[in-house]
């Protein structure tokens, strides 16, 4: 019997875009001779220049930022911080923030939908719990983070399928250091209290089986979070 070959690996993949585009950012700062302490041009400038998106240049300087080549300060710009290495030491390889969110708006969205028509009381208590907690954890950021999973991971396992509760698990799990340098630097005090209102109104429709406005308040917060990372 003839023997098939394998289908290629992922990991042999074209590149991540924000990979592509900080090999650029790196490859301008060599070609312009930027020093160290100089400021890269804005955002804006830096986006049209390369061609892409903001959302991409933003992964972009975050992932250059995490292998020591810029800094980022806030509300003040981009600079280098030394020449750009031979080698250096970024991110993990993986899907970017905005690529994460995008899969989560995509998924989660159907998701919160599906708990609403299926959601048992136990699955709404437990719903209600991670909320609680997020709202109790308020004050200490990685507790609340963990509640903040619990909350989704919660919504998932009350649409009543397994199968999207390990999708969802997946998605929140590719949340890496890229991830968090972005909300470090991008999450704004507004936004975290956006989010337990968020959560209050998504819990809301689910307990009331409102598959639309469950779908229409899961697409508000995730679109929230989106414009609040992205903005300049």
């Amino acid at each position: 019997m003839k023997r098939t070959t394998a289908p290629q690996e992922a990991t042999s993949a074209e590149p991540r875009l924000y990979r592509v585009v900080s090999n650029r950012i790196e490859d301008l700062i060599r070609e312009e001779n930027i020093q160290p302490g100089e400021r890269l041009p804005s955002e804006r400038d830096l986006s049209t220049k390369l061609g892409v998106s903001r959302t991409s240049l933003r992964e972009a300087l975050i992932a250059l930022e995490l292998g020591g080549i810029v800094e980022v300060h806030g509300g003040s710009g981009v600079y280098v911080s030394e020449p750009a290495p031979a080698h250096k030491n970024g991110p993990a390889a993986g899907p970017g923030p905005f690529e994460v969110l995008a899969a989560r708006r995509m998924i989660e969205v159907e998701v919160a939908a599906l708990a609403a028509k299926n959601a048992t009381a136990a699955g709404i208590d437990a719903i209600l719990v991670a909320v609680e907690q997020m709202e109790q954890d308020y004050q200490d950021r990685d507790a609340n983070e963990t509640a903040d999973r619990n909350f989704h991971l919660a919504i998932a396992r009350a649409s009543g399928n397994s199968a999207l509760v390990g999708v969802v698990e997946y998605l929140w799990n590719q949340r890496g250091t890229l991830w968090h340098k972005l909300k470090e630097h991008f999450q704004t005090e507004e936004l975290r209290q956006q989010t337990l209102i968020d959560h209050r109104n998504i819990l809301s429709a689910i307990a009331s089986h409102d598959v639309a406005g469950a779908k229409q308040a899961m697409r508000a917060h995730l679109d929230r979070v989106t414009r609040t990372f992205s903005r300049g």
